[in-house]
């Protein structure tokens, strides 16, 4: 089907086209686009134009291109969700509508860094409690959490049967956090978390690494959660001042 009918740039229409096939299910995710020469030819378009488009559909990341191979539609992100406000995993999962729920890896009483003492704004922290969880999403694992709790602030027995944290911590301890300042940092590669959360060796994660604070200010909890880039998708609002 040519799409020379309307005045916009040409890749701009190929990107839409692309999108609609998607939509619509012609192209599923996973599923190989056809090669460049077919697409460009059913479009009629230059394949340089084809390019461009599949270029920036790839920076968008709705397909992945692999050298020598073709092009692949890439899965729709299942939850999508804004950071300006501190949400648990759990409530993310939910508001997709699907089951959350966790499974536990590892737990263990470390002694903190000087680094981590820093972080926790406390020279006299003595122990940190280590819990390594793979969070689920209908029984599908897509995050791989890593939380860094002071000892004492949660039951640990009770932490395995607890899938958040937040809850947890505020029953027992009666700590309730307030706000998180978040870094973002994708990951390319991670030998352990990606074979624990089944990622394809193509694909990447997205880290997000958090301080939790309550009202009064105090560090209580620090969490490194990789999510798959796959199933999650993060969003900011920004208004102009």
């Amino acid at each position: 089907m040519s799409i020379k009918s309307d005045s916009r740039h040409l890749y701009l229409q190929v990107i839409d086209v692309i999108k609609q096939d998607i939509e619509s299910g012609k192209y599923k995710a996973n599923e190989k686009l056809p090669s460049e020469f077919e697409l460009s030819k059913n479009l009629g378009v230059s394949r340089a134009t084809l390019r461009e488009a599949l270029r920036i559909l790839e920076e968008d990341n709705v397909v992945t291109r692999k050298h020598g191979v073709g092009t692949f539609v890439n899965q729709k992100p299942i939850v999508s969700s804004g950071i300006e406000q501190l949400t648990s995993v759990t409530y993310m999962i939910e508001q997709a509508g699907k089951k959350p729920g966790s499974q536990y890896f590892s737990t263990e009483i470390i002694e903190p860094t000087e680094e981590e003492r820093l972080m926790f704004d406390s020279e006299n922290l003595t122990q940190l409690v280590k819990l390594e969880r793979i969070r689920t999403a209908d029984g599908e694992p897509v995050v791989f959490c890593i939380d860094k709790v002071p000892k004492g602030l949660i039951p640990i027995e009770a932490a395995h049967t607890e899938d958040s944290l937040f809850k947890l911590m505020e029953n027992h301890a009666g700590k309730r956090i307030s706000y998180a300042v978040t870094y973002i940092e994708p990951v390319s590669y991670h030998e352990k978390i990606f074979d624990v959360l089944n990622c394809d060796f193509d694909k990447s994660l997205l880290l997000l690494k958090q301080m939790h604070y309550t009202e009064d200010d105090r560090p209580i909890l620090y969490s490194l959660n990789y999510f798959r880039s796959d199933v999650f998708s993060f969003h900011v609002f920004r208004k102009r001042i």
